[in-house]
């Protein structure tokens, strides 16, 4: 073979030539006659009975979203993130006041965040009936736990995407500055929604 021109036909050829986009178009798409490629017919043997194409049947790599064109699934475990990168946070939940669940949490503040955050919610709980009993007209914005090394911040969401949660934010006294901390968490708490 050394010396003779290799004969490939054009068809084969396309197949065999592999550049960058091969694994994002290779699979799903007819050669620009018309007719599969020798890889898709391996793939799709049972829609390609009679040797034609019936790209009907076959989805094309434009039915499929990257992955920054998904819609974000995740908004919840994205605000953990967010609030864990407030500094000093060790520890962080969007909890359902209502049954005491956490929906999202993260970190590592030294206890177990869901028996914090049942707890909470009674603490929540008490203090909405507190202000319906006083007919106080307003919402909670935030409530401050201060102990001896942490700082714990609660701040109740009020919009309707979010009624009935709250956000438990645990802060290292030693690393936080806990008015920046409040200001932050008020930005991330009113984008919080399900």
């Amino acid at each position: 073979m050394r010396g003779q021109e290799v004969n490939r036909s054009e068809r084969t050829w396309k197949w065999w030539k592999r550049d960058e986009g091969f694994e994002a178009n290779a699979y799903d798409q007819d050669d620009a006659d018309g007719y599969p490629s020798p890889l898709q017919e391996i793939l799709h043997r049972d829609l390609y009975e009679d040797g034609s194409p019936q790209s009907a049947n076959v989805t094309t790599t434009a039915d499929y979203l990257t992955e920054q064109e998904q819609p974000d699934m995740s908004t919840l475990d994205e605000a953990i993130k967010q609030l864990l990168a407030i500094e000093g946070s060790t520890g962080a939940a969007v909890v359902d006041y209502s049954s005491g669940m956490a929906l999202a949490q993260g970190g590592s503040p030294g206890f177990d965040l869901g028996v914090a955050a049942a707890g909470n919610s009674n603490v929540v709980s008490a203090k909405l009936r507190t202000m319906a009993d006083l007919s106080l007209d307003s919402d909670i914005e935030d409530i401050l736990i201060t102990l001896g090394t942490q700082y714990h911040l609660i701040n109740v969401l009020n919009s309707t995407a979010s009624k009935g949660l709250f956000v438990y934010l645990v802060l290292d006294r030693t690393y936080a500055n806990l008015a920046l901390a409040r200001h932050k968490l008020k930005n991330l708490a009113k984008d919080i929604t399900i």
